[in-house]
């Protein structure tokens, strides 16, 4: 019988999608491809999907993925600032690379500031301004994402590690919101997610 409900959820959702979901979606699967294949293009097929995204999360009450969408926007337009600069021979200046124990400091230690910081504010919006947002879900999607997002600009290995478990904190969270279709392209993008895990590393090999 959960079974059976939750297929009609599905369905129902699917049923829902708007055209803005939809093209969010495929420009975001199509952002990933790039940034697997460090292509720049990652950035502007990304502003697509983040700012469709902003608005459909805030729609949603999902105030955690509105900020984090809105935070993509701003770090895609720096990611693209800095994944263009080269050097006198054209190579480019920020290379794919493995966290030393530092970098691993300082990606927990944003991780950890931006949890706290995420829940404490929903649980406090929850209660007169959203009272459908899932603060603890929704901060552990948040912050994961925006580690991620910050140590992909830097071409960090470990930044496909935080968008594996955004997108597996998203998977859930978006389905029983509703947006289903959203919730069926995040599990795209964790398929995604690993195979662009496993195609850095390669890349961070060779540069060393």
């Amino acid at each position: 019988m959960i079974s059976l409900s939750i297929w009609q959820q599905f369905l129902d959702g699917m049923k829902a999608t708007t055209w803005p979901e939809y093209i969010a979606v495929f420009s975001g699967i199509i952002s990933v491809w790039f940034s697997r294949k460090e292509n720049i293009l990652v950035y502007p097929t990304g502003l697509i999907n983040t700012i469709i995204y902003t608005w459909l999360s805030f729609n949603s009450h999902l105030l955690g993925e509105a900020s984090v969408n809105f935070y993509y926007t701003i770090m895609s337009i720096y990611g693209w600032i800095l994944w263009s600069k080269r050097n006198a021979q054209q190579e480019h200046l920020v290379q794919i690379s493995f966290s030393d124990k530092k970098w691993w400091q300082w990606q927990l230690l944003f991780f950890v500031s931006f949890y706290l910081t995420i829940y404490f504010l929903l649980t406090y919006l929850k209660k007169d301004f959203a009272p459908g947002a899932i603060p603890w879900a929704d901060a552990i999607a948040s912050a994961t994402a925006f580690t991620g997002m910050w140590l992909m600009t830097k071409k960090k290995v470990e930044s496909w590690y935080w968008w594996i478990a955004t997108n597996i904190a998203s998977i859930p969270l978006y389905f029983v919101k509703g947006l289903v279709f959203t919730s069926v392209y995040y599990f795209v993008l964790l398929i995604m997610a690993i195979a662009g895990l496993m195609e850095w590393k390669k890349r961070a090999k060779s540069h060393a």
